[in-house]
């Protein structure tokens, strides 16, 4: 396996931030063919409701579906699905619920509000969202981690309804999903997938309900579908690649340090695996551990792919440089494998989740830590923040004037109005200025 080669770059380069920006380059451009697909699907949900999400079910997943209420799995189907699990796999879903739920309801905010000196009350309400959509793949693929991850939060929040679709190409079904879905309170669940079902979430059917908020990973149809419907309903996220970025002053096992970085480039080519560190030699030692243990993996060809194509060896002159390169790639996923790991974090302004200290893997994010897994991606974390059950909470401005206040304000927002040339909003507010 060792007939491939890791990019090395180094800080001290006269271009390394070109060289820099290359590697990080991802233009998922927008392929036409499938918008255009994705748009007629929708329109064709919007119009034809069950008829065209059965008619898509059929068509994609190769099922045979006469009626809609043949989509709908039962509560009795997804307990059934919890007590068909090995109780070592039931043990390690509840524990995953658990500390995803505890770290949960620390996220929550509440409603608040303060009185000023002259009686006028300020304030903001905290609502849940009514009803949400939860989109999971289906099929062969278990992702009951993702069941937990986008559910828990929505109902700790206090979401009334949370609807998951799932498709079962050829019937085929998931008890871990199921069983995911059942422990983390799934209200109702559809056994469709694809862009329809997400078309079926936005703008509702005879038998699915129209929902606030869709969440959830999919493929390049379901992405381009939520893209689509945002602004009918809220969306989560388009995720992008997986990744994670790795700084360690060469202190961390090597073997320890490859696996991690197999943990992202395993999910598929366009995964990226950065590693960072002060120690060149260092560098060289995790190189020759990824050449021995990349044999014993499972999906070792899509490893190969992902390390030799977006992969990169990043050496730096100090950790503060490396503090530097991570801010300038906002990782999904950072692990600081060094000594004093909290130190550097507080260097640290853009990353989606923080691994600290050398016994941190990433995989534990993914799966049970508490934190959420659903990270922003492709630089986003410049901007955006994990998902959370502010997520799935809406704020209302609260304003109630005393008497006193709409004569104040009332005097400053006739002037501002009339000077937007807003004769009604001017005159609105002076209604309420007492007459001296």
């Amino acid at each position: 396996m060792s007939d491939f080669k890791i990019t090395r770059l180094d800080y001290a380069d006269a271009n390394f931030k070109q060289q820099l920006a290359a590697l990080l380059a991802w233009d998922e451009t927008d392929d036409l063919e499938i918008h255009q697909r994705v748009l007629d699907i929708i329109a064709h949900v919007k119009k034809k409701g069950d008829s065209a999400v059965i008619e898509y079910t059929n068509r994609f997943d190769q099922r045979h579906i006469i009626q809609a209420d043949e989509l709908v799995l039962s509560q009795q189907q997804l307990e059934q699905a919890w007590h068909s699990l090995k109780p070592e796999q039931a043990h390690a879903l509840e524990t995953a619920a658990n500390r995803i739920k505890a770290y949960a309801e620390h996220q929550k905010i509440e409603s608040w509000q303060f009185t000023e000196g002259d009686g006028t009350i300020l304030g903001q309400k905290i609502t849940p969202l009514d009803r949400v959509g939860l989109y999971v793949p289906g099929g062969k693929a278990a992702y009951p981690s993702s069941v937990l991850m986008n559910a828990i939060p929505a109902k700790v929040a206090g979401v009334s309804e949370l609807i998951m679709v799932v498709p079962c190409p050829k019937g085929e079904m998931n008890s871990w999903v199921l069983a995911a879905a059942y422990l983390a309170g799934v209200d109702k669940v559809f056994t469709i997938g694809g862009a329809q079902a997400v078309a079926a979430l936005a703008y509702g059917t005879e038998s699915i309900p129209a929902v606030a908020k869709i969440v959830g990973p999919g493929n390049i149809y379901v992405a381009t579908a939520k893209k689509l419907v945002f602004g009918q309903v809220g969306i989560d996220m388009i995720a992008g690649p997986s990744e994670i970025l790795i700084i360690c002053d060469g202190k961390t096992d090597p073997a320890w340090i490859a696996m991690d970085l197999f943990s992202q480039a395993e999910h598929d080519e366009n995964a990226q695996a950065i590693l960072i560190s002060d120690d060149a030699d260092y560098l060289n030692q995790v190189e020759q551990s990824i050449y021995k243990l990349l044999p014993e993996m499972e999906r070792a060809e899509v490893i190969k792919t992902s390390l030799s194509n977006r992969g990169a060896f990043i050496k730096v002159n100090s950790l503060d440089e490396a503090a530097e390169v991570a801010n300038t790639i906002a990782p999904e996923h950072l692990e600081l494998s060094i000594a004093n790991p909290a130190d550097l974090s507080e260097k640290i302004r853009h990353a989606g989740a923080i691994f600290m200290g050398r016994h941190t893997a990433e995989a534990l994010g993914d799966y049970c830590a508490g934190p959420n897994h659903v990270l922003p991606t492709s630089g986003t974390a410049r901007f955006s923040s994990p998902l959370g059950v502010y997520d799935f909470q809406k704020r209302t401005s609260l304003i109630n004037c005393s008497e006193s206040g709409a004569h104040e304000l009332g005097k400053t927002a006739s002037v501002l109005a009339r000077g937007e040339s807003l004769t009604a909003h001017a005159r609105s507010a002076e209604f309420r200025i007492k007459s001296s």
